[in-house]
């Protein structure tokens, strides 16, 4: 899963940093917002724990089950909310990805962990990389300024400002798609 080590820690970086974010995000007043942030704070962390390049930590291989029986846990999680709103089918899938993703390392033999290429399903691969590159690509799309109302933005906590949730879900997005791209 990953590919030439500074690449792998610009990877760890963004994600940890994203799920850092996303933990200032669970302060939102919004509950709605809180339970997303949380949900994104663990798919940063688990992505960001993924990618440490191998040279400096090669995770015991009980480790991918257990990693994929967490994002199990919170793929139910995500189905369950998706009762209430569309944007949780994308936590639906994410989570999913990364069970796909620690099964993929735990089928994998151990001499080829955290090597690009022969882990994963060519089709169920490509079709993860189809999916998330197209958000990346739409979600960029929409932190396109548009214009601002005479009176100015009304003031809004860090926790709650749109454009920053949805920066952390791009980068997420992008750093999926890297995850991906290295299968």
């Amino acid at each position: 899963m990953h590919g030439p080590g500074s690449a792998a820690w610009l990877l760890v970086a963004l994600c940890a940093a994203t799920g850092a974010y996303c933990l200032l995000r669970m302060r939102s007043g919004v509950e709605e917002q809180r339970r997303a942030a949380g949900g994104e704070a663990l798919m940063g962390f688990g992505m960001a724990a993924m990618a440490v390049p191998a040279t400096v930590f090669t995770p015991p291989r009980w480790a991918w089950p257990l990693y994929a029986a967490v994002f199990a846990a919170a793929a139910l999680r995500a189905l369950w909310a998706a009762r209430g709103g569309p944007h949780h089918l994308h936590h639906l899938v994410g989570t999913a990805a990364m069970i796909y993703m620690a099964l993929a390392m735990a089928a994998s033999p151990v001499s080829h962990h955290h090597t690009a290429g022969g882990s994963g399903v060519p089709l169920v691969t490509g079709l993860l990389l189809l999916y998330f590159t197209g958000y990346v690509l739409v979600t960029g799309a929409r932190l396109v300024p548009s214009a601002v109302p005479a009176g100015g933005p009304a003031a809004v906590r860090w926790g709650d400002r749109p454009e920053l949730a949805r920066a952390c879900r791009l980068s997420m997005g992008i750093g999926m798609v890297a995850m991906l791209l290295t299968m």
